[in-house]
């Protein structure tokens, strides 16, 4: 039987954490990520869910925090190489230098948000996910990304 690692994938909550918060209550994922655009929304939620753990990058928004501007996440058997996007123009859609830096750092996936837009698609052998806006726009959505043992990897959009 394979093992897998669940992680629920948010990004550009910019404030606003209840739906964030009421998804991780629900999905019971294995790991939080939070990739920027308010990293202290990322604090709140590593506050009340102490038992997950949970990765965060700083986004073009937060000014003044301490988060990582990109970070290498271990989930199960691979690495995703995570970031805002501000710092890889990938809201001109061009997304070789994202999955350049990914393909450095040995990560099968990279992750991630500032455009708003939910994507999930795969470059150079890396699965590229944006799980688009957990508070900010129409459709608020988050990424449930799931990595198997034997290196299979998942990922299905979710509205939240």
């Amino acid at each position: 039987m394979n093992s897998v690692v669940k992680a629920a994938v948010f990004s550009d909550s910019h404030g606003l954490t209840a739906l964030m918060r009421e998804c991780v209550r629900r999905v019971r994922p294995d790991v939080i990520i939070h990739l920027g655009d308010y990293s202290r929304d990322a604090d709140e939620l590593r506050a009340e869910f102490l038992e997950i753990p949970l990765y965060s990058v700083r986004g073009n928004c937060d000014i003044g925090s301490t988060a990582p501007d990109r970070d290498i996440v271990p989930l199960g058997s691979v690495k995703a190489f995570i970031t805002h996007g501000h710092l890889y123009n990938v809201k001109y859609g061009m997304l070789d230098s994202l999955v350049y830096a990914a393909q450095e750092q040995g990560a099968k996936i990279a992750m991630f948000g500032h455009t708003h837009e939910a994507d999930y698609e795969e470059m150079g052998g890396v699965k590229v996910i944006n799980p688009g806006t957990a508070g900010a726009g129409r459709r608020l959505t988050y990424a449930l990304v799931e990595v198997y043992d034997n290196g299979g990897i998942t990922c299905e959009i979710r509205e939240l």
